[in-house]
């Protein structure tokens, strides 16, 4: 009989973060609990914030304005509902197991439906299990949603190491091949390993990428909303989205890059701050989630307060900020350049969203040693976090029924425009 483990917070006066009971060989269930000290803990520090000075813009250009934080840490103060958030995780299968050494939690939920498919899907940073939690009920049950039985998944979400509610490794190493390893073992743990494919965004589609170039047995496919096929050399002709994707490339590395480039040098030093200040840790996230969703300009347009507040308190309560932020420090994926993957004979399906650094169309725009576009297909155009039939639909078309047959015969990857 397997055991199931209650989270606790162990600490005491202002200090409350969560500890994770031992995971073994292995899969062991839990449940998230997090006891009201924590909670209480958590709001006595949003009440005490020694808030800086206003901004001497009117826009997020300094980073993010005074009122859209007071105002969202009033929200999380007086109106937010963590229970809601941790009944919601729990209404899941939340289990844990022995990786590598490592123990890493991950959410699975079966489909009823007999000839799913098994899909793994990863997230990125500042993310976590939280931004996928929408997308499981229309991959598991699809007819529920207005689909096709033949289009449903077993899905299984894990936390990347040292997010969440995975241990925080205590030794370098764990970078994206030894995480796309550790996947792959944990498929075939979960009795998967002869057929299943991967879903991954942001760092999570580093991972899909390595796991492509891996190729172990088993994986038949892959998608990502995040295509590493930037060339390493500017290209004398482009076309007018491969010239927009080569700015924003370009954009980022020279501009919007600080916070990388902190995270990759010294994550250690930048933990102390966040661990500490729930408002510096909400005002680090929000700006992301500002930058990096598709809105009008306030990531409200794209995310609710709560759903928000789920993923910053996630990591609040599990104090994983630094422990995050080291999977800058462990590198950049194996390939040609930062955001080239280099050849890839997996077949992979890709979709682009307008807030994504860069946002290429129609066909790769690589160099001789990434992989090559083929067929163009229009899907949604909102991200996971932003809407659960995006992603759905995404891995039904690539993934699911009659598009299983396709994505087998597909050549590398294709582009999809959204």
């Amino acid at each position: 009989m397997t055991q199931t483990h209650d989270l606790a917070a162990t600490g005491s006066g202002r200090t409350s973060v969560l500890t994770l009971p031992p995971a073994t060989d292995q899969v062991t269930p839990f449940r998230v609990h997090v006891p009201d000290q924590a909670v209480r803990d958590l709001q006595d520090r949003l009440r005490s914030a020694r808030w800086p000075p206003k901004e001497p813009v009117s826009d997020w250009s300094e980073g993010v304005p005074l009122s859209e934080l007071q105002r969202l840490a009033g929200y999380w103060l007086d109106r937010y509902d963590w229970r809601r958030a941790e009944a919601e995780i729990n209404s899941f299968g939340n289990c844990r197991t022995l990786l590598d050494g490592l123990g890493i939690h991950f959410i699975h939920v079966k489909s009823p439906h007999p000839n799913a498919l098994p899909l793994i899907l990863t997230h990125g940073w500042p993310g976590s299990i939280v931004e996928l939690l929408d997308s499981i009920g229309p991959l598991v049950d699809p007819v529920q949603y207005g689909g096709k039985a033949e289009d449903a998944f077993h899905v299984v979400v894990p936390s990347l190491p040292g997010f969440g509610f995975s241990d925080r490794p205590r030794e370098r190493g764990w970078d994206h091949a030894r995480t796309a390893r550790a996947w792959s073992q944990l498929m075939d743990r979960l009795g998967y390993g002869h057929r299943w494919v991967a879903q991954g965004g942001d760092w999570g589609s580093v991972v899909v990428h390595v796991l492509a170039k891996m190729r172990p047995p088993g994986l038949r496919a892959e998608h990502t909303n995040w295509p590493l096929v930037v060339p390493l050399e500017k290209p004398d002709h482009m076309t007018p989205q491969e010239h927009r994707a080569w700015t924003q490339t370009v954009d980022f590395q020279s501009v919007n890059n600080g916070y990388w480039r902190q995270q990759a040098t010294r994550p250690q030093t930048l933990g102390y701050a966040l661990q500490d200040s729930p408002v510096g840790l909400a005002a680090w996230i929000f700006e992301k989630f500002q930058a990096w969703t598709d809105n009008q300009g306030r990531p409200q347009d794209a995310l609710s307060d709560d759903r928000m507040l789920d993923n910053i308190s996630l990591y609040w309560f599990t104090g994983t900020i630094a422990s995050s932020m080291r999977l800058y420090l462990e590198g950049a994926p194996d390939g040609p350049g930062p955001f080239n993957a280099g050849k890839i004979d997996l077949p992979i399906a890709a979709s682009i969203f307008p807030h994504e650094i860069f946002t290429g169309r129609g066909r790769t725009s690589c160099g001789p040693t990434s992989s090559t576009g083929t067929k163009s297909t229009t899907v949604g155009t909102s991200r996971p976090w932003s809407s659960r039939r995006s992603l759905s639909t995404s891995c039904a078309r690539h993934f699911g029924g009659s598009g299983r047959e396709v994505a087998a015969e597909r050549a590398r990857i294709a582009l999809v425009s959204a």
